[in-house]
């Protein structure tokens, strides 16, 4: 028994020690993903970030609505490496649906593209994430990218700027890039300040990073 129960006690003390570090109010979208793989790939990169949730717009109906049967779920387990069963994912049937619930939670969105479609657009370097206490940050589908009316709800388009023949990088790589600078920069906030506007300065600042393990 007790060799069968260490391994998930190990995994809750770990659990447990992270939540200092997860980015509260810090919510990923993928609109309308066409492979589960995919879908893992960026459940595994929100997990390893500190980004809270996952949303994803999911027509297709290919995920389960009950996040408890995800987390079950063989194929989504195998391609997150079960970064699913530690990561809360919800599924909506449309673009509005989900931008309909984001904002009824006070939720500002920004949209991730390579190209700029008619709204206020910045390189990823260039953004400040701390601004909205609550964020979340919109990808679109491998194919084609992210829709117009994702553009047309959301406060501003972010890209990442390339300089290579290729103008594109993939759904798993992108997602890291922005999730990478928006999460380091809402961690160093809140280990500073407990409230918005900079406001409720902690007398001592919380650890932003974690020591690697010496091996």
């Amino acid at each position: 028994m007790e060799e069968t129960t260490a391994p998930k006690k190990s995994a809750r003390i770990r659990a447990d020690e992270l939540k200092a570090f997860r980015c509260k109010n810090l919510i990923a979208v993928l609109e309308n993903p066409s492979d589960l793989r995919n879908i893992g790939t960026v459940i595994r990169n929100v997990n390893a970030l500190g980004v809270e949730k996952i949303y994803v717009v999911d027509p297709r109906r290919s995920l389960a609505d009950d996040w408890q049967e995800l987390r079950t779920g063989k194929k989504l387990s195998d391609t997150s490496v079960s970064a699913v069963k530690w990561t809360f994912l919800k599924r909506f049937d449309s673009t509005d649906e989900c931008f309909d619930h984001l904002e009824k939670l006070h939720f500002k969105s920004i949209v991730t593209s390579p190209h700029v479609k008619g709204k206020a657009s910045i390189f990823l370097d260039e953004g400040d994430y701390t601004t909205h206490a609550k964020l979340a940050v919109w990808f679109g589908s491998e194919a084609a990218g992210i829709s117009d009316r994702a553009v047309e709800r959301a406060e501003m388009c972010v890209s990442i700027p390339m300089f290579g023949m290729i103008e594109s990088l993939n759904l798993g790589t992108s997602s890291g890039i922005v999730l990478y600078e928006v999460a380091k920069q809402r961690r160093a906030y809140q280990a500073k300040y407990r409230l918005r506007d900079q406001r409720g300065a902690r007398a001592t600042p919380l650890p932003t990073v974690i020591a690697p393990k010496v091996s």
